[in-house]
């Protein structure tokens, strides 16, 4: 009985209810318009996304979510490489209530596990926005910066059985690293 409420207890921890809104992605290697637009009819036709806005100023795209749809972060990497490219830099908004921010903690938002490289251990409430830091979606010398900034071993490898507690992260989950 103890081990049962111990497990209820530690997923009540690091759990948080939340709903990803959308996301900002730059993408590097455009040239042109005609690049410009391979990106976004890419990342139109990923499921979970409901609208692509193109800022072509600043090589940005802006992305809204479809409401109540899973979001899948590697689908996005995906499509920006299928179309030619990679990504720069992807910074995602989600809705969470009472996440408490740490460095090297683990947490769930929504189906997703993410590991804070930074944090001061505050409580974030309302629509909040973080960078993810992993390979696929940083430059390479980037991600190397960011993954100096921890000792665990989950940033190289984006599993769960790399470097979390028993029972903290299920052994193959994916875990996006990232920062505030």
């Amino acid at each position: 009985m103890k081990h049962i409420l111990a497990i209820i207890l530690l997923g009540l921890g690091f759990g948080a209810q939340a709903q990803f809104s959308g996301a900002s992605l730059q993408a590097s290697g455009l040239t042109c318009s005609m690049c410009s637009k391979a990106v976004k009819l890419a990342l139109e036709e990923v499921p979970f996304v409901a609208k692509v806005q193109v800022d072509i100023k600043n090589q940005q795209y802006n992305l809204t979510f479809r409401d109540g749809a899973q979001v899948d972060f590697d689908q996005l990497s995906k499509a920006v490489e299928d179309a030619g490219f990679s990504v720069a830099s992807l910074k995602v908004t989600a809705d969470v209530k009472d996440l408490k921010a740490e460095k090297d903690g683990h947490v769930r938002i929504g189906n997703h596990y993410f590991h804070f490289l930074n944090g001061d251990a505050r409580q974030l409430s309302g629509a909040t926005s973080f960078s993810v830091v992993d390979r696929n979606f940083v430059p390479a010398k980037e991600f190397k910066k960011y993954s100096s900034m921890t000792k665990m071993a989950c940033v190289q490898t984006g599993k769960a059985s790399s470097c979390c507690t028993a029972g903290e992260v299920p052994a193959q989950s994916r875990i996006y690293h990232v920062i505030i």
